[in-house]
């Protein structure tokens, strides 16, 4: 885990956030809404300036479309979205479009695949600096000189500017990747799986440079992802998703050394341990992942809980902090795990 955030501005607060998706049936005349997947349900956290905030969560519980959602690139269903005290939310419907755009400067994202997020029919300059053509936040003849800063900001050389994405391996695009998230001098970023489709040896890379890049910049990030390896190296804090819900959220090492609710308990058992002498006890949960359309009434985990009694399966538990300072969970036996 890095070094604890002391800052107590929050530069990002995201308050009871819903995004529904209509299923639709089509006919030959018309279409007709048939139900809604809950992809982001009743979802609370905040950021602090300078610090990361890790989201983890089986594929499919809704990580990646909270963050869409967040930087306006879906719009929510409901909720609410603060950052640096500007409603997000607002700005996006009924603000000027230069309120929008500097909000949009302030937040990027680094998506999760470095070989389709590039544009494979422009060189690296063009990538880079189309920000500076949309934002017109530096002076056109110290474009060239900005690319080349933020090119060795990540530790690339000058003259990858005149290449194409093709030519370069998975770990130099999202160094690419990450140097245009930085052209427009954000202050949060959120990291979508940045590192899940690299080997192993660059993963490490990548993070490093990640967290040097925040230190020097003081940026804020959202890192999404399901290696809970790499989770535990960059986050402060670690909230964790389960059906488009969070059912906890606390310190990093709070959290991995003692997990309170069930699906936190599986997931951390599940991360392979190096030392091979070292007995772990695996956490096998039965069943699948209820459909995000008709998700279980009451404790959306309690078909798969091995906890689970009556009141699980009737009264959805309320996430509060109510056992550990800044520890919070959404379960009715937390009391058990203390």
């Amino acid at each position: 885990m890095q070094e604890t955030i002391t800052s107590t501005d929050r530069v990002l607060e995201v308050n009871s956030l819903v995004k529904y998706f209509d299923v639709l049936e089509r006919g030959i005349f018309r279409k007709k809404i048939v139900g809604q997947v809950h992809a982001v349900d009743n979802v609370t956290f905040h950021i602090f300036a300078g610090e990361t905030l890790g989201l983890v969560g089986e594929s499919g519980c809704g990580k990646t479309t909270a963050g869409k959602v967040i930087l306006m690139l879906e719009e929510p269903t409901s909720g609410s979205i603060q950052f640096e005290g500007k409603d997000v939310v607002a700005t996006f419907e009924h603000g000027p479009q230069d309120e929008m755009k500097q909000l949009r400067r302030n937040m990027q994202m680094v998506f999760q695949n470095p070989y389709n997020s590039l544009d494979p029919r422009m060189t690296v300059y063009d990538i880079i600096s189309e920000a500076f053509v949309i934002h017109r936040h530096i002076p056109k003849n110290q474009w060239t000189d900005r690319v080349y800063e933020l090119l060795r900001m990540v530790n690339l050389e000058e003259y990858h500017a005149e290449r194409y994405p093709h030519e370069f391996s998975g770990g130099q695009r999202q160094r690419i990747a990450i140097a245009r998230a930085l052209a427009v001098d954000p202050k949060f970023v959120i990291l979508d799986e940045p590192v899940s489709s690299l080997d192993v040896s660059i993963r490490a890379q990548i993070l490093n440079l990640l967290i040097d890049l925040q230190r020097k910049q003081r940026l804020s990030y959202l890192y999404i992802s399901h290696d809970l390896s790499s989770v535990r190296q960059i986050s402060q804090r670690v909230a964790v998703m389960y059906l488009g819900e969070v059912v906890e959220l606390a310190n990093a090492n709070e959290l991995f050394d003692r997990p309170l609710h069930p699906y936190t308990q599986a997931l951390i058992s599940a991360v392979p341990v190096p030392d091979p002498d070292q007995k772990t006890t695996r956490i096998i949960l039965p069943g699948e992942v209820p459909s995000p359309i008709n998700p279980p009434k009451g404790c959306r985990f309690h078909p798969r809980c091995p906890h689970a009694t009556d009141i699980c399966k009737d009264v959805a538990p309320t996430f509060e902090d109510r056992l550990v300072q800044g520890h919070w969970i959404a379960c009715h036996h937390a009391d058990k795990f203390v």
